[in-house]
């Protein structure tokens, strides 16, 4: 008996980078085997965040049910961890309904959290995590590398070091507990109750960066400025330090141009997925499919 056939309930986990079809494909196979989707995305949980993170349509989520989006506030602080909990606790329900459930999402830590479960990390003084965001806002991304090489050179040495929310993160536990936050990552994947399989949606490089340029344009065309322009007065908030509000916030503060702004868009979007692509192909061992192969995939999971 292989593992698959072990576990009578089973996870599809539908991952890749962003703008690769992830939801589209996710809607089609949950549709066939006529269950739900749960979304493994740490921005489309935000209820004020819509056409800047490609939140699902309206028509999209009535086709099949999805949970953990819009289902936060910009102002709640969402963590790896209470996705993990949303996301133990929501199987536990939904598989007295069904034997099949879809997760889909572009958060490798979300679906590491789900996968193998997260490392327990001690509770970090709030006073603390306050400065260092109120520091990062102040002085940039360059003030926050130099604390980390200072504070966690250990994490420095071994971790990209451009993604200010795991900065940031790495940083409030050094200086709470004095220790490194690698010192508190065990390695020891947790064992679930159901059967994972991880699906892994690609396409050429090219193709990529050119839907996501296009992506970019219907989000404008759409009103994604306006979107933001809304949200400008929340701009320090830690939900809003993504790409696609930064680049428009600071064109509403009259530091760039709008097209100054989208070429940026365009450049941290392509730039983002491929630091997924390379993360997920590291981190993940997953089967490789199109988004159009959709007959290839079902059978696979069948």
């Amino acid at each position: 008996m292989t593992q698959r056939e072990h576990f009578k309930k089973k996870v599809i986990i539908i991952v890749g980078p962003t703008a690769v079809g992830k939801t589209a494909l996710a809607i089609r196979v949950a549709k066939h085997f006529q269950t739900e989707i749960i979304s493994a995305d740490s921005r489309q949980c935000y209820r004020e965040l819509n056409i800047g993170v490609a939140r699902p349509s309206p028509e999209e989520l009535k086709i099949v049910p999805h949970h953990f989006i819009a289902s936060h506030s910009i102002h709640d602080s969402v963590t790896a961890a209470d996705f993990e909990s949303f996301a133990l606790s929501l199987l536990t329900n939904l598989f007295k309904q069904n034997d099949i459930v879809v997760v889909a999402g572009g958060t490798g830590l979300y679906v590491k959290a789900i996968m193998e479960g997260l490392d327990d990390i001690p509770q970090v003084d709030p006073i603390v995590r306050e400065e260092i965001q109120a520091n990062y806002i102040h002085y940039g991304l360059e003030w926050l590398v130099n604390e980390i090489k200072n504070h966690d050179p250990l994490y420095a040495a071994s971790h990209p070091l451009q993604n200010p929310q795991r900065l940031m993160r790495a940083l409030e536990v050094a200086k709470t507990t004095g220790k490194s936050i690698l010192s508190f990552q065990s390695k020891s994947p947790k064992q679930r109750p159901f059967d994972m399989i991880p699906v892994y949606l690609e396409l050429p490089r090219a193709a990529l960066y050119e839907r996501i340029n296009h992506r970019v344009d219907i989000m404008m065309q759409n009103g994604l400025l306006e979107e933001v322009q809304a949200l400008f007065d929340c701009r320090n908030l830690n939900a809003l330090q993504t790409v696609g509000y930064t680049e428009l916030f600071a064109h509403i503060e009259g530091k760039i141009s709008i097209e100054e702004a989208v070429d940026k868009i365009k450049q941290h979007t392509r730039h983002f997925a491929k630091r997924q692509v390379t993360w997920f192909k590291h981190q993940l061992k997953a089967s490789s499919f199109h988004q159009d192969d959709v007959s290839g995939l079902i059978d696979y999971v069948s």
